[in-house]
């Protein structure tokens, strides 16, 4: 008796996935001399990108073989044309004095339409995560094209916050979201029958509505990809930075300790799955609480490796206030995301408070007091933190006998 074959991810999924590799590099540049500005921004744009990676592997987790080779390939030339816009972005060019904003709106609103498409001709309706199809935070982000100056980078991030929350709210009830959806494929039925009637051919088939069934090995494995992705640009950020300096041995203690802590996060992926919590991969979370958890932990690690590479390209001078709190800070919101997914799941309580929360306090510490000691220190400091989370060993329950 043969069992069901374990999917991974395919050859499609891991080509679409390299255009990720490069818009995080481009993202990331935005955080090497941070304001709070940048910060916010920098968010945005992470998440425009996030979101269409996002949209694009349920779709394909869900249809499996039957994804569409085009829609694929359409979405991963998108998100190649925000990555080249994105360090532009409310950055005026020194030739026209533009920015390359409406560029960035234009691939963002075409590969998040294309995709809904997609997924509406598979006749498929994303319970689990609502934003891949249904458009609410779009409409600010059309709204911003008549816009210019804070105000339209203001409203991308009431895009971002809609799609959250509509998200979250929605796949919570996925019966009446499967229900509305199937009204509007009936009225797209009969605007289909009219417009065959009037040009005299067939109607298009157009599929029966159902709610998308999702394999969570394969969505899981997935989000771990994207993590490695991210903890690959950590990597590239130091090497980069090294590169065209004098090899001393402060640039050695900054290079070791941020390659420890890089390996670090790694292990804990490895060990305990995307969510790094201690047998919350067993248990099993829901979309709804896994997707925003993904987005916020990967943007802490993205922060944390701009961090990194700034202090490497400078490992002997103390980081400026903005590269501090961009380093720790990041480590801190990549935790806290942990951290609530472990309540979320139900984690130990001696994991909670002993493990959990102390993550996250002592990373903002250490960002507070950046400015006082130079930076291979401040690092050396931020890997003694990950490796406190390293340590952790669940209780082994002891066995009665008989």
């Amino acid at each position: 008796m043969s069992g069901a074959v374990e999917r991974h991810a395919s050859w499609l999924e891991l080509f679409f996935d390299l255009v990720v590799v490069v818009a995080v590099a481009q993202l990331a540049h935005r955080l090497a001399h941070p304001t709070w500005a940048d910060v916010g921004l920098f968010v945005v744009l992470y998440y425009a990108v996030w979101s269409v990676w996002t949209t694009l592997t349920l779709y394909s987790n869900a249809e499996a073989e039957r994804t569409r080779t085009r829609g694929m390939l359409i979405g991963m030339f998108g998100i190649a044309v925000m990555a080249a816009a994105a360090p532009d972005v409310a950055h005026k060019l020194v030739t026209t004095g533009d920015t390359h904003d409406g560029w960035f709106i234009a691939a963002y609103i075409t590969c998040r339409v294309g995709a809904s498409q997609t997924l509406q001709r598979s006749g498929m309706i994303m319970t689990a995560w609502p934003a891949a199809q249904l458009g609410a935070g779009l409409i600010p982000w059309f709204a911003s094209i008549g816009v210019q100056g804070p105000a339209r980078y203001w409203l991308w991030g009431v895009g971002v916050v809609l799609d959250m929350i509509f998200s979250v709210l929605q796949s919570r009830r996925p019966e009446r979201l499967v229900s509305e959806m199937r009204r509007q494929g009936q009225r797209m039925k009969e605007r289909e029958l009219r417009r065959a009637q009037l040009s005299g051919r067939a109607p298009r088939p157009i599929e029966a509505i159902k709610a998308a069934v999702l394999d969570p090995a394969h969505l899981g494995e997935r989000l771990g990809l994207f993590v490695i992705i991210v903890l690959g640009e950590a990597v590239m950020q130091v090497v980069m930075a090294a590169s065209g300096q004098s090899w001393g041995p402060e640039l050695g203690l900054a290079a070791a300790a941020g390659f420890g802590l890089v390996v670090s996060l790694w292990w804990l992926t490895l060990q305990y799955g995307v969510s790094a919590v201690p047998g919350a991969a067993e248990r099993g979370l829901r979309a709804y609480v896994a997707l925003p958890a993904h987005f916020v932990m990967t943007v802490g690690i993205t922060a944390t490796a701009a961090g990194l590479g700034a202090v490497a390209a400078h490992p002997d001078a103390h980081p400026h206030g903005g590269v501090g709190w961009v380093l720790g800070a990041g480590l801190a919101v990549y935790f806290a995301a942990s951290t609530v997914l472990g309540v979320a799941a139900g984690a130990e309580g001696r994991w909670i408070w002993g493990w959990a929360l102390p993550s996250v306090v002592a990373p903002l510490a250490v960002a507070a007091v950046s400015g006082l000691v130079a930076g291979w220190a401040v690092v050396a400091l931020l890997l003694l933190v990950t490796l406190w989370r390293v340590a952790y060993r669940p209780r082994v329950a002891s066995v009665q006998p008989a």
